[in-house]
């Protein structure tokens, strides 16, 4: 949660507030959605297939904003996270099965990410990977632990400003413009298994399932903050609230989207267009920065995977501990101290440490970033369609269901996801 200066400490509507201060949730949830598994499966669809899926990318940023607006509403009218919701409303069996699902997504994520931090580091600072892997992890609990999120997050997105080191190599490397914009606009695909994958893996690392439940809970905790109500208990202060979630939530996914796409081209510009297919180290990953870095190129990867990871790994196992503590009626919340929210707090470091226990299985990291992506690919639509269903719901919305617009993003979103990962399964 990110702290606004100038935020009102009482129930002032958001127009009242800086263009600055209305940037929460969904610029931190659009940061994470960067991570270290989204850097490498973008790398590998850049190196694997050049600019040919950059379609995708921009087809997914519409249906991306759309449902982390959703979650986002649904926390800020309900003043509860989407398990909660899920049990206050819905069956037990529908509410075990998504925390399920959520968790075994966020654990393979992060055990995913703490492997490449720990490969990343290995570049700058040859070492045992597996001890490094250790310290994250410990790093990363401690840190939402002891360190109030906001701040923690603050300095981290200074260190995620490398990864326009990616934007910087377009501007240094020629670039076939034309077929970037080709590539954007014009759909080309090869229904096969590399491709279906591809496709899949893409979306998956952008349309997370971890990013639901963390959109949610965050616009919670920000009412919290800020001493105000839920918009249904609070129904005049909905359009300014509703307006801020809405910029708050392009200008993070925007973000995201940009610098996914300069990920993409600067690999398919320098690897791709040098017979690199195939991302197996981050050494090769680091690559695609030497055009702009030079002999820096692998501190560039190093600092952003490491950052993003950072940033990320808390996200993961934050939204892991918040959909598991909502379920099971714990206290929740970053902001409450960790002697008042025990159980969250263990949950945080349980997830982030089942997560560790993947990398004593020495799988290839850079190959374990691409197959995270694929699996939040494949888990994805089942807990969308959960999602939409909270956001229509009059018994949990109250008047502030949804408008048609958006719920035709939202189900449009849920199709896709759900064809590509039946496309995957069948090609």
């Amino acid at each position: 949660m990110i702290e606004a200066p100038g935020t009102p400490a009482g129930g002032e509507a958001a127009s009242g507030r800086s263009p600055l201060a209305v940037l929460g949730p969904g610029l931190v949830t659009g940061a994470a959605d960067d991570d270290p598994s989204g850097i490498g499966t973008y790398s590998q669809v850049g190196a694997q297939f050049g600019v040919s899926l950059s379609w995708a990318m921009v087809f997914a940023l519409p249906l991306l904003a759309a449902i982390q607006a959703i979650c986002a509403r649904i926390g800020a009218t309900t003043g509860r996270g989407i398990a909660q919701n899920l049990r206050r409303h819905y069956p037990p069996w529908l509410l075990r099965g998504t925390v399920v699902l959520l968790l075994v997504a966020n654990i393979i994520n992060i055990g995913a990410d703490l492997g490449a931090m720990a490969a990343a580091l290995h570049l700058l600072l040859p070492g045992p990977v597996l001890l490094y892997t250790v310290g994250f992890a410990a790093l990363s609990v401690m840190a939402e632990v002891f360190v109030p999120y906001a701040r923690y997050a603050g300095v981290l997105k200074w260190i995620t400003l490398s990864l326009f080191a990616y934007i910087a190599v377009l501007a240094v490397t020629p670039v076939d413009w034309g077929a970037v914009v080709r590539g954007m606009v014009v759909p080309a695909f090869r229904i096969d298994h590399d491709h279906a994958m591809g496709l899949v893996a893409l979306l998956g690392t952008t349309i997370s399932p971890y990013l639901f439940f963390w959109q949610a809970g965050q616009e919670v905790e920000e009412q919290r903050r800020r001493h105000i109500r839920p918009l249904y208990v609070a129904p005049r202060r909905a359009g300014a609230e509703l307006h801020r979630i809405r910029t708050d939530t392009l200008v993070g996914m925007g973000f995201s989207n940009l610098t996914a796409q300069s990920i993409v081209i600067a690999t398919a510009v320098t690897l791709h267009a040098h017979g690199l297919f195939d991302i197996t180290s981050a050494d090769q990953a680091a690559q695609a920065l030497r055009p702009f870095a030079g002999d820096l190129a692998f501190a560039f990867f190093a600092l952003g995977i490491i950052g993003t990871g950072l940033l990320a790994v808390p996200v993961l196992a934050g939204s892991a501990a918040y959909a598991l503590s909502e379920a099971l009626r714990w206290r929740e919340g970053l902001d409450q101290r960790p002697v008042d929210a025990r159980a969250f707090y263990i949950a945080i470091a349980l997830a982030t440490f089942a997560g560790l226990g993947m990398n004593v299985l020495a799988i290839n990291p850079m190959r374990a970033l691409y197959w995270t992506a694929v699996i939040n690919g494949l888990l994805a639509p089942p807990l969308m369609v959960v999602t939409m269903l909270i956001a229509q719901n009059p018994r949990v919305m109250g008047h502030l269901v949804i408008g048609r617009p958006l719920a035709v993003l939202g189900w449009l979103a849920t199709a896709a996801m759900t064809a590509v990962g039946l496309l995957f399964l069948l090609a």
